[in-house]
């Protein structure tokens, strides 16, 4: 068994340290990170300028992009094998709802799963890394289980989002689906030492659509929350509709 293990936060990120040691003894391990913290890079591949991996004092290899730029190159000619499975976090924070479509740390996995390699993103719901030790043994579970019974599905993305809560509280894990958020909030206008306009990113919205059955749901109740994810972003339950406004000579 050979396991990838990647993240967003950075090669030095205390979930990184703690996921490897939650693989330990599971298989061989490899460990491609980003140099600097790279969260909210999604899906981003640097194609402007070549990359470079380093070999960091405590043995993780680190690549000067983002989280998918390194399962990428891992598999594409850094690795000298094909892992079994890719796993990435433990992120600083949630990845539920739309920031599924914005984070690093689930596409890191997602570039794995795109490889055809079963894949897990692990994040806390809150950040500042408190009860990491619980999330770790969760992680460590969840990986035994998959490897001791994968799904006959072939490969598969799971996003999974644990409370910081120590291990005796947390509730058993539910499977979810994808809540939604608010719009973003406003961007921060500030001046720069020139006097000219900059601008930060506003913070996200709130949970908008959170009931029973979404991983914003399960997480605020103390479960933790998995979510298996697909690539496909056809709207397939809108095919008919849209095939009826062709057919009816909207398009020419």
């Amino acid at each position: 068994m050979r396991i990838l293990v990647a993240n967003d936060d950075g090669y030095l990120a205390p979930g990184l340290q703690a996921l490897v040691e939650a693989c330990a003894g599971l298989g061989d391990l490899d460990v491609v990170a980003p140099e600097q913290n790279a969260s909210g890079t999604s899906n981003s591949l640097t194609l402007h300028r070549p990359l470079s991996a380093f070999r960091a004092p405590n043995g993780y290899t680190f690549v000067n992009g983002t989280p998918s730029d390194c399962v990428h190159v891992a598999l594409t000619g850094l690795l000298e094998h094909r892992p079994d499975l890719v796993v990435s976090g433990i992120n600083n924070g949630a990845n539920m709802g739309e920031d599924t479509l914005y984070s690093g740390t689930v596409a890191a996995a997602m570039e794995g799963y795109l490889f055809g390699i079963p894949a897990i993103a692990f994040s806390l719901v809150d950040k500042g890394w408190t009860h990491l030790d619980s999330a770790a043994r969760v992680a460590r579970d969840i990986i035994e289980r998959t490897l001791a019974q994968p799904p006959s599905l072939g490969a598969y993305l799971l996003n999974v989002n644990i409370p910081n809560l120590p291990q005796a509280e947390l509730h058993e894990p539910l499977l979810t689906r994808l809540g939604r958020r608010h719009a973003s909030e406003g961007v921060i206008r500030q001046l720069n030492p020139r006097g000219e306009p900059i601008y930060w990113i506003g913070p996200s919205g709130g949970a908008r659509e959170a009931g029973p059955g979404t991983d914003f749901h399960a997480a605020m109740q103390g479960h933790v929350s998995i979510t298996p994810l697909q690539v496909d972003l056809t709207d397939h339950a809108r095919m008919p509709a849209w095939q009826t406004w062709l057919d009816e000579g909207a398009v020419r």
